[in-house]
């Protein structure tokens, strides 16, 4: 099994690389690949995953504190 990333995008998405399954909240399994951009803005026309729609209209720039 490959280790997962997990890299939150500047203004975009979630980019996702390793073997991980992606389910929904009904269950519902998505199809499998090596790398992909969940979508953080929801405008995208393929939700869950990101087309680049949030280009120019998106910010988030989410950094992590790390604790004691």
């Amino acid at each position: 099994m490959s280790k997962v990333q997990i890299k939150i995008m500047d203004n975009g998405p979630y980019r996702v690389t390793g073997d991980v399954e992606l389910i929904d909240a009904e269950g519902n399994v998505f199809e499998a690949k090596p790398a992909f951009s969940l979508c953080r803005c929801t405008k995208s026309s393929k939700l869950p995953y990101c087309d680049g729609t949030h280009k120019g209209q998106f910010v988030s720039c989410v950094r992590a504190e790390k604790g004691d």
